[in-house]
């Protein structure tokens, strides 16, 4: 793939905790083309979230990240915090899951909106202030200027998350990171969400990384799909692809467990056995394989390795889904 922007190799994110450590990321690698928009998505507890704030450079102190995240070429792991925070802004940007949190709830939204801008940017108060007005009205905050006036718990939850939308892409950065963008957010007001974060990218051909632990949440809104399962990433792939003919049997599981709509009434989802393993205590080989009805001795040892599995694919798995199986899905 040409004119990648970010590359991760073998990165790693090990957290402190009072039962051991915690292997959240563990030995992943991918890279993100310039312009493209990939889906991160796995259950809750994957480490999707660990991995996103690992790129940025955001995990906590009782925490060691080894491997490489490079950034058009540049090395960010291991960057002081004050070569990160010219980072932060105007090359990637981060929407986070809970926008009542992440806004400041004591500083005017005018304000959390412009300073980056000011800082960054280099504008005047009046230009950052038009420049504002214009991105409210971008992602659909209606009556920009008085919101702008507004404290965020003035604001509905669909509005905190247009806000911070607005402030991610203030700075114009290269790559948005968005982590579960619509978790605390109704139905309806979730797809305009969504699709604002699609329309969005594509207009200001940034790179993004959709993070979600809803397989439908990607699906049509972006070019490639990385399944993650206990720290590891099972799958990567065309989202078309991953969806159509999904390899890996978590990814198929996953598939079969979720509503379509020509799923008949009353009839029961087929569910995935089991839990995801212990963190601290992570089995030898394919950490899936205690809840596959497919597992082989060699999925434990030694376990399977990422390897390619067709055009623009890669799958970690030993005994992957076939075509035959595939049919009547």
């Amino acid at each position: 793939m040409n004119d990648i922007l970010l590359s991760v190799r073998e990165l790693r994110a090990y957290l402190g905790s009072p039962r051991g450590v915690v292997k959240a990321v563990d030995d992943v690698s991918f890279d993100l083309a310039r312009g493209e928009a990939i889906g991160l998505v796995g259950e809750s507890g994957s480490g999707k979230s660990v991995l996103s704030r690992a790129i940025m450079g955001l995990l906590p102190r009782r925490s060691e990240t080894t491997g490489s995240v490079t950034f058009e070429g540049r090395e960010l792991l291991g960057l002081p915090r004050k070569a990160m925070r010219e980072i932060w802004g105007p090359r990637i940007a981060m929407v986070f899951q809970d926008p009542g949190r992440s806004l400041n709830p004591v500083v005017r939204t005018g304000r959390q909106l412009t300073e980056g801008m000011r800082r960054h940017l280099g504008v005047s108060r009046s230009e950052a202030h038009a420049r504002a007005v214009k991105l409210l009205a971008e992602v659909g905050v209606p009556d920009p200027e008085r919101r702008l006036r507004a404290y965020p718990h003035e604001l509905s939850g669909g509005m905190q998350q247009r806000v911070m939308i607005a402030v991610a892409l203030a700075c114009e950065p290269d790559l948005l990171i968005a982590d579960e963008p619509t978790t605390a957010l109704d139905v309806t007001v979730q797809r305009q969400i969504l699709d604002l974060l699609r329309r969005v990218q594509s207009e200001h051909r940034m790179s993004m990384i959709l993070v979600s632990h809803d397989l439908s949440v990607v699906a049509g809104r972006t070019d490639r799909t990385a399944v993650m399962y206990a720290g590891r990433l099972a799958e990567v792939g065309p989202t078309r692809d991953v969806f159509r003919q999904p390899r890996h049997r978590y990814t198929h599981a996953l598939l079969d467990a979720t509503p379509t709509m020509d799923h008949e009434r009353h009839a029961k989802f087929p569910l995935i056995p089991g839990a995801l393993p212990d963190p601290v205590r992570v089995p030898p080989g394919c950490r899936f394989a205690a809840r596959c009805a497919h597992a082989t001795a060699s999925c434990s040892d030694p376990g399977p390795d990422m390897r390619p599995a067709g055009e623009g694919r890669s799958v970690a798995c030993s005994n992957p889904v076939t075509g035959g199986e595939l049919v009547g899905r």
